[in-house]
């Protein structure tokens, strides 16, 4: 291992863990190992891997993590629990499978609210405290680091505040390097946090961990309230992944540590990664990546009102916290019917379109969106069909690269209860007249079959490009069948990906729409001159 930050703080990744608890999140072996290999190359000082013994798919993968990857940076973590009551460590089954895991770092739980020792374990106060000195003990003596989780400290520490410190104290003097305070339940609140961390420092004297649920929406702040108070050890997962409404986010909790605390706990270079890895584990768990998470989220430094624009025109930190580039991100603008002269300029340079000092220009370009937003369209999440609108004009004409005559699209519903699809679609390109007919799993399928039919031969760069979303919203102002409908596409070409709109008197109408621009605008893409 290299280029490590020291060991006086500790940035701890339990996503492998306590993260796949998510409901939704199913990680198989190679799924775990990816992100793995994520979280290692982000630079976290620890991975804890899972439980190993407890499950086949936990042991087979620190076998495969021991043999597959070669850490750079993290050290691997086995999770698991003391001796049973009234056994010895050395015979305890979960305690050999977590030295047989090999992990050089071990995680061990243990109770630390009275109520449940008695009512959970069914032990005595006394015989928990033996377990964790007798456990830490014996797995130090194997040569193991050993980390300590009191498990429901916070509301343990409530209810007998005398047992709970013991707990810690047990932990500490039998060798455990870190002793983790756990809001299991997620209930605390900053301040509470921080007067509890505070005396369980001066009152035991061992080193302290934190690890926060967010049931109140206050897991990073308490985590950060944890370090405030004396903690240098935080647990987290990637995109706050975990058991009912998550945990504490690795991510905004390292951007503060190191951005707002001035405390290097990653490799150097690393934070300018955080968004990539954010999106990478998001894409590997499949869970759409938050678009408005802090920090990592395409929405993070993303501006709107007109008045936020005219101060970035002039300073972007006036409306922004940090320089998006230090974690890897880019800041934006959206235009829609907020927007004024600076969001158009800065939109436009954004785009690589310089406006120049035209406001006659910018004037048409604000009023020709507000316009359109209130016939229904919207740009923010649509840049490609904003792009088309602005080189519109910049140009003073459309880019055409087909010219359509006309377009149908049929549903039939057959005796058997199937249905058939087909569409037409007639159209000129080169000052050639087309007609192409395709079938589909749907009429706008079929469209989109049927468009590219006719224009692949003519312009090949089609061939690459795909659909991968498909957004329809029925707008208000209407009542049912007559509702005016907006369809968002996102189409991508195995390079990028890019956004049209298309509104109408019906889906089909405004499908056709979007795929007329998701192709023309990937067409401009792939650096094709418009034809007409």
């Amino acid at each position: 291992m290299k280029d490590l930050p020291d060991d006086g703080f500790h940035v701890f990744d339990t996503t492998l863990r306590d993260g796949a608890q998510r409901e939704g999140i199913n990680l198989t072996v190679a799924d775990k190992l990816t992100i793995a290999r994520h979280l290692d190359d982000f630079g976290v000082g620890f991975i804890e891997g899972g439980w190993p013994g407890a499950n086949p798919r936990d042991t087979e993968f620190f076998a495969r993590a021991r043999a597959e990857i070669d850490f750079r940076h993290a050290q691997l973590v086995a999770f698991g629990a003391t001796r049973k009551a009234g056994a010895r460590a050395e015979d305890d089954r979960q305690v050999k499978a977590l030295l047989d895991s090999g992990a050089p770092v071990i995680t061990l739980v243990a109770k630390s609210h009275d109520r449940h020792v008695e009512l959970a374990l069914r032990t005595t106060l006394e015989e928990n405290l033996a377990m964790v000195r007798e456990t830490v003990a014996y797995l130090r003596s194997q040569g193991r680091r050993v980390f300590l989780d009191c498990e429901h400290f916070f509301d343990g520490y409530r209810a007998n505040a005398d047992y709970a410190k013991q707990v810690v104290s047990a932990a500490h003097e039998a060798g455990a390097e870190v002793v983790i305070l756990c809001d299991t339940n997620g209930g605390m609140l900053p301040g509470q946090i921080d007067a509890v961390v505070r005396t369980v420092l001066a009152d035991t004297g061992a080193r302290l961990g934190i690890h926060a649920q967010d049931d109140t929406g206050c897991a990073v702040a308490n985590t950060l309230a944890a370090v405030d108070a004396g903690a240098t050890h935080v647990q987290c997962t990637a995109n706050g992944y975990g058991e009912r409404v998550g945990n504490a986010n690795l991510f905004p909790v390292v951007a503060a540590l190191e951005l707002k605390y001035g405390r290097r706990v990653l490799p150097e270079g690393a934070l300018e990664e955080m968004t990539r890895i954010s999106h990478a584990i998001a894409e590997v768990v499949n869970l759409t990546p938050s678009t408005h998470q802090p920090y990592v989220g395409v929405s993070a430094f993303a501006h709107k009102a007109g008045l936020h624009a005219s101060a970035i025109k002039v300073d972007p930190d006036l409306y922004q916290h940090i320089d998006p580039e230090r974690v890897g991100n880019t800041m934006r603008m959206l235009v829609s019917d907020m927007a004024g002269r600076a969001s158009i300029e800065l939109k436009g340079k954004e785009l690589g379109i310089d406006l120049g000092d035209d406001r006659a220009l910018v004037g048409r370009i604000v009023e020709r969106v507000k316009e359109r937003e209130l016939a229904g369209y919207t740009y923010e999440a649509a840049d490609a069909s904003f792009e088309l609108l602005l080189r519109q004009e910049v140009d003073g004409r459309p880019r055409r690269y087909f010219r359509v005559e006309s377009w149908r699209a049929i549903v039939e519903d057959r005796p058997d209860g199937t249905h058939a699809n087909e569409a037409t679609v007639k159209l000129w390109a080169k000052g050639e007249r087309i007609v192409a007919t395709a079938e589909g799993n749907g009429p706008v399928n079929a469209l989109d079959r049927a468009l590219r039919v006719g224009l692949e031969r003519i312009y090949p760069q089609l061939a690459t490009m795909e659909l991968v979303d498909y957004k329809v919203r029925i707008l208000e102002g209407k009542h049912g069948t007559e509702s005016t409908t907006r369809v968002l596409v996102s189409t991508a070409d195995g390079q990028g990906e890019w956004s049209t709109v298309g509104v109408g008197e019906n889906v089909i109408a405004a499908s056709w729409q979007a795929l007329d621009d998701a192709y023309a605008y990937g067409l401009l893409r792939a650096g094709v001159d418009p034809q007409e």
